[in-house]
Parts: C-alpha cells; structure tokens; sequence
C-alpha cells in the first residue's frame, strides 16, 4: 500500500554518476543529460542551454495535458518526467505519488515513482516503490539496475550488486548497469574492480562522455592522472579539454578529502534510463 504523505529530506549528490545517482556531478562542460535517470552523469557544472530548452518546452506542454485531464496517468506519468527533468524533485514526487494512488497497480507508474523518489533521496521508500514496478517472473532490467542503486545510497553494496547482476544477465554488457555497477565499488573503495566495470561500460558507450569522465575519475584515483587527463581530453577542442582536466582535478580532491573523512564522498548513481 502507498503512503499518502511522505518526508523528504535533503542530501548530498554523490560522485563516483548517483543515480544518478550519481557519481559526478551531472553535465560535462556544455554536455547535460536530458533525465536524472539517465546514464551516469560527469563532470562539470555547465548546461548548454539548446539543450535545456527541449525539457523546458515538455514540461509546459506534459504541465498543460496535465492540468487539463488528472485523471489520464500517462499525462501524469509524462509530466512527472518533465519535472524530474528539469530538478522539480519534491513536485515530481508529488505528482507521481497522487498517481499512483489513483491508478494502483499501474506498473508505469510506480516505475515512475520510485525513479522520483531516489532523485529526491528518499532512497528506501524507492527501493520499496520500485519492487512494486515488476514482478519475479517478468523483471525489467532497468528498474533491477535503479533498485541496485538505491541500495548503493543505503549502503547495501552486496545487495546492489545482485541487482546489477540480474540486469546483466537480462541486458548483458549494457553501459548503463556496467556503470552503476562500477560506482557501486567506487563506493565501497574496490577502485580495480570500479575499473574493470566502467572499462566494459565505456567499451560499449564510448561515445557517452559521462562514462566516459567516471572512468577517468576511477583512473586518476589510482594515481595514474596522464591516463586519465588523456581520457578526459579525447576528442575535445583544447579550451574545453583543459576545463574538464581542471574539473577532474577538483573532483579528485574533494574526493581525496572525503577518503580521510573530512567532507562527505559526493555520489549519485542515477544511471538507468527511464
């Protein structure tokens, strides 16, 4: 049964993506994802805003359809994207909540849902939301890979790997999983076994650039910075190389200062597509 209310509660975007987490901090020096639940995010605090202004336009036209039929749950399914899109968290909750209430069983839906709640960080009541989302007999590997990650917020890293397992063994060597299956060991500081996932994932995401600065973070973690500086620059114009290794660079210091306890390891493995 769903609860009607629910207390969010504010936390810490964590870096590795979580998920969404996440794991990096979400946009790579003029390249955003499009949705919190997208693959894992990277470096970077700049948005490109052509890309920003597609999101914006859906959510005034999902808002619109929404507004004009309540009832329709892929109107409040598509809004609820919207919002969690454009970093309306707590009002995706909201809506995708009351949805859910009115359309029980709505497998949609609670996918949906339990996608806004660990964008909200309400990771527990996600995990249990997301349950909901499928059945044993007919998993979908993309909510066994968002389960995994809310467990990786809870700390149940050996739990989320199971999950991240049966996502394989559905979608084998998808990039997505690989990638929350690597910062899943970034958090619990197995860094050669962080590498060896995000290796596989960007072997079959190389053009993904989120991917792309997880494993570079990984690498330089591990001392070797001129193979990871490399990673970071590949294909690059020089002025937007240099910014992404100044970033590296920044990112791997916070992270160091997180590892001698002195500020919290910022993670967010969101990194499951919708």
């Amino acid at each position: 049964m769903l609860k009607r209310a629910f207390k969010p509660f504010c936390f810490t975007r964590q870096f590795a993506s979580v998920a969404g987490s996440a794991i990096l901090a979400l946009g790579l020096c003029g390249c955003q994802t499009t949705a919190p639940s997208d693959i894992t995010g990277s470096l970077g605090d700049t948005a490109d805003k052509s890309q920003v202004a597609v999101p914006r336009r859906d959510l005034d036209l999902y808002r619109e359809r929404f507004r004009a039929n309540p009832d329709d749950a892929d109107a409040a399914l598509q809004y609820g994207k919207a919002l969690r899109t454009t970093g309306q968290r707590s009002q995706a909750v909201a809506v995708l909540e009351q949805a859910s209430i009115a359309h029980p069983g709505n497998k949609a839906l609670l996918a949906g849902y339990g996608r806004a709640l660990a964008d909200n960080g309400n990771f527990q009541q996600a995990f249990d939301v997301l349950s909901q989302a499928h059945s044993p007999d007919d998993p979908d590997w993309r909510i066994l890979s968002a389960q995994g990650a809310a467990l990786d917020q809870l700390g149940r890293y050996d739990e989320a790997r199971q999950y991240y397992a049966s996502a394989l063994r559905i979608a084998p060597d998808e990039p997505t999983v690989l990638s929350n299956l690597g910062l899943s060991y970034v958090l619990s500081k197995d860094l050669p076994k962080a590498e060896d996932a995000l290796r596989r994932a960007y072997d079959h995401a190389d053009s993904d650039p989120r991917v792309r600065a997880n494993l570079a973070v990984v690498v330089g973690l591990q001392g070797r910075m001129t193979e990871a500086e490399t990673l970071m620059k590949a294909g690059l114009p020089a002025e937007q190389a240099q910014a992404n290794v100044t970033e590296l660079k920044r990112l791997l210091s916070r992270t160091a200062r997180a590892q001698r306890g002195v500020e919290k390891l910022p993670v967010a493995s969101r990194a499951t597509p919708d």
